[in-house]
């Protein structure tokens, strides 16, 4: 049975990295939700954080031969309650369309909203949260004017004390 997976491989700065892995998903068929990259917490060392949705069994698969195709470090794939997980979210709204204070206050308690700059014709401010709650708050942004949205892919941590340690990383 399909279900959402988050891959997360750890690697150095390797040139071509998003294509071989365009590569081995477009082999297969498979549509790539999500796509995060940053650095970690290891020196010289880049986290690549992936969503897709499918069977264990092809997530297991294509974990094992991005590993060995694409020589990253490691590559840990987990299942959504595996994991902790948010996105981050910017919205853009006209300042004309906060004049019912109770009505956007309201929405700014309820999905822990902060303000990031308040000019005389629009307001930004963020919010983090699940996926489902920030597509939620978009559609009842509509009602005050929504300028523009953007949210960020994924960003995740396992849910266990272990972490990612390389055995030898060449400088």
């Amino acid at each position: 049975m399909k279900q959402e997976y988050t891959l997360t491989a750890y690697t150095e700065d390797q040139m071509g990295l998003i294509h071989q892995l365009a590569v081995i998903l477009s082999r297969r068929k498979i549509s790539l939700i999500m796509l995060n990259i940053s650095t970690c917490e290891i020196d010289q060392m880049y986290r690549f954080t992936f969503v897709l949705n499918e069977t264990f069994e092809i997530v297991r698969n294509i974990a094992l031969q991005i590993e060995k195709i694409i020589e990253v470090f490691k590559c840990y794939y987990s299942t959504n309650d595996q994991i902790v997980w948010k996105q981050m979210a910017l919205f853009k709204i006209k300042t004309s369309g906060m004049m019912h204070p109770e009505n956007i206050d309201g929405l700014f308690k309820k999905y822990n909203a902060r303000y990031i700059i308040i000019e005389k014709d629009y307001t930004v401010f963020e919010v983090t949260g699940q996926e489902d709650e920030i597509n939620t708050l978009a559609l009842e942004l509509n009602k005050f004017e929504l300028i523009e949205f953007i949210k960020s892919a994924r960003i995740a941590v396992a849910m266990n004390n272990e972490s990612f340690q390389p055995e030898s990383i060449t400088d």
